[in-house]
C-alpha cells in the first residue's frame, strides 16, 4: 500500500529535495553544524538559567533535558541507520544535543568552582 500523492507529500518531498541539494555543499554544511552546535549551547545556558531562577523548574527541565538527549541518541545511534552515512537533519539533531550536553557541563564548572 503506497501513499497518495497528495500536494503536501509532495511539498515535502520537493523541500527535503532542495534542503539536502543546497546543504549538499561542505561549506554551507559545516556553516549548519557550527550553527547547531552553537544553537544547542545558547539554548543550555537559557533552559538552565531559566529554570534556575526559581528553583521550582528544576527537577522538570532535566527530565526533560534527559528525555531529549536519549531519544536524540536513540534516533542518531540506532543499528539501521550506522550503515549509510546520516542525513542531514539527524546529524544537526545530534550537533544540537552535544551543545545542550556541552553548556551543561560548563554550568556544572561554573556551580563547582
Amino acid at each position: 500500500m503506497t501513499m497518495q500523492r497528495t500536494r503536501l507529500s509532495t511539498l515535502a518531498n520537493v523541500t527535503s529535495i532542495r534542503f539536502n541539494s543546497f546543504f549538499g555543499n561542505p561549506w554551507r554544511r559545516i556553516s549548519l553544524q557550527i550553527i547547531c552546535v552553537l544553537f544547542g549551547v545558547f539554548s543550555g545556558q537559557a533552559i538552565v538559567t531559566t529554570a534556575g531562577q526559581t528553583a521550582q523548574w528544576d527537577v522538570t527541565a532535566a527530565g526533560l533535558l534527559l528525555l531529549f538527549t536519549e531519544a536524540t541518541s536513540r534516533i542518531v545511534y540506532r543499528k539501521s541507520s550506522q550503515a549509510k552515512p546520516a542525513p542531514i537533519l539527524r546529524e544537526s539533531l545530534n550537533l544540537l544535543k552535544i551543545g545542550i550536553t556541552y553548556s551543561l557541563f560548563l554550568e556544572a564548572f561554573k556551580i563547582g568552582s
